[in-house]
């Protein structure tokens, strides 16, 4: 069949007055074609007039689509069942041209963004090597939409403290935010709402008022709107964190630094330029960073167990031993744990990631090996100590021989100082002491044979 533009250039040579024989030489099609577009004396296609298979059956292909659930290999069947003559390419060519189980295909919008006027931000999930294990994590990347330029981070987990580390890292790499941020509807940053009805959590509005910039969601399903970070995940997944190995996660995000810094200084051939060449000009939109900007961290109230530690996240972590049952403030910041005892910082501990149920400990908060505290002595000994300081060396011999503590050798001798004469328990204690005897029963028959009578004295009447 002729198509339009070789109706209009048939028409036109015939007024120039050539033949119907020398246009079709000159065009290479048959001289009835050529008549037949002179017959018609028109340049429009005319629609072939054939009636289609699937028409006959229209309502009850409808009807059966939602049935079938969509299925139209099941409607097929159906159909066939009930005495149809429709093959399964023709029942799909009719649905396809008649709209049955199909929404009108709508054209993809094109986003214009001017200098510092958009940065858009999202998480995406993936699988990272480290130490050579796979692992999970979560990809954030935050994109200024005019220049392309490109900043992510890789991190365990992706709550609104994380978020809000990411986003200051972000903005310290760029020099700057811009007018807004567009989300994604994420919880992390949505107190309510979605699209233009959403309300950010006060606490990110109030980090979004610091950088000079608000946060923004686009419409649910809309995620044409966030195009320019939705595709540089593709880019991550496929190029960088293809067989790139890494110790740790500090690691691992040092060398996304470096990638960045290389993907923004490589020209894409969509935007004619290397997304470092028009940073250039956008950088002087963007809002400048505020003169001081404060660590984010996280506050944590604690109370140091009975072993001085403090727990954060299954990990505990030391704590100065005096500070043992007292309220601590911990601050969990991006790098480091730190233990305050009121407005005074006591330890800092560097944090630790990817690891659970440990222990972290500062040397300054242990005595070394085989010094650690002092155990006082029972009350019955430190009596002895005030008492009788001779019983008491006695007593520190018999420790050395008695496994223990010698508790109960301790309260005899005290009852023994206690009942019997001074001088003869102590001429005992010296003999016992001389000659290596520690047992008291022998030592009390010592003391009781030096009394003799002068401790027990005889009854005159019993004399009589």
């Amino acid at each position: 069949m002729l198509d339009q533009q070789q109706r209009v250039t048939i028409l036109k040579l015939h007024e120039e007055g050539h033949g119907a024989r020398a246009i079709a030489r000159l065009l290479r099609v048959s001289r009835g074609a050529v008549r037949q577009v002179l017959r018609a004396r028109s340049a429009e296609v005319p629609r072939l007039a054939r009636a289609e298979k699937g028409e006959a059956h229209r309502e009850a292909v409808v009807a059966l689509y939602d049935d079938c659930k969509g299925n139209l290999v099941r409607v097929h069947e159906v159909l066939v069942g009930q005495g149809a003559t429709l093959s399964y390419q023709a029942l799909t060519a009719f649905c396809r041209r008649h709209g049955i189980g199909r929404e009108p295909k709508v054209p993809a919008g094109r986003y214009e963004f001017a200098p510092g006027e958009e940065m858009q931000h999202d998480t995406s999930p993936h699988v990272v090597e480290l130490d050579g294990r796979k692992v999970k994590a979560q990809t954030a990347s935050l994109v200024l939409a005019h220049s392309r330029m490109l900043f992510f981070q890789h991190y365990p987990t992706f709550d609104r403290f994380t978020c809000k580390i990411f986003l200051t890292e972000a903005m310290k790499f760029f020099g700057g935010a811009a007018a807004r941020c567009m989300i994604d509807n994420t919880h992390v940053v949505v107190l309510r709402g979605s699209g233009r009805t959403m309300e950010p959590v006060p606490e990110m509005a109030a980090f979004a008022e610091r950088f000079g910039f608000q946060f923004v969601a686009h419409e649910i399903g809309d995620a044409n709107r966030s195009a320019r970070v939705e595709r540089p995940f593709d880019h991550i997944e496929n190029n960088f964190l293809a067989h790139r190995p890494a110790k740790d996660l500090p690691d691992l995000n040092g060398q996304a630094r470096a990638w960045c810094e290389k993907v923004n200084a490589t020209p894409k051939r969509a935007l004619h330029a290397a997304p470092r060449d028009l940073f250039a000009m956008e950088r002087l939109r963007l809002r400048p960073l505020p003169a001081f900007i404060p660590e984010v961290y996280l506050l944590h109230h604690r109370i140091v167990d009975v072993e001085g530690y403090v727990c954060v996240h299954t990990l505990r972590y030391s704590a100065p031993v005096r500070l043992i049952g007292r309220r601590v403030e911990v601050r969990e910041t991006k790098d480091k744990i730190e233990i305050f005892e009121g407005p005074r910082l006591v330890a800092t501990h560097q944090r630790v990631d990817g690891r659970r149920d440990e222990r972290i400990t500062l040397p300054e908060h242990r005595a070394p090996r085989g010094q650690g505290p002092a155990r006082s002595d029972p009350p019955e000994q430190q009596e002895l100590k005030r008492a009788e300081p001779e019983v008491d060396a006695y007593l520190g011999a018999l420790r050395a021989k008695t496994p223990g503590r010698a508790v109960a050798a301790s309260r005899r001798l005290l009852r023994m100082v206690r009942e019997y004469p001074r001088a003869p328990l102590l001429d005992a204690v010296r003999s016992a002491h001389a000659h290596g005897l520690f047992d008291l029963d022998r030592l009390d028959r010592m003391v009781l044979q030096r009394i003799a009578r002068d401790f027990f004295p005889r009854d005159p009447e019993s004399d009589a």
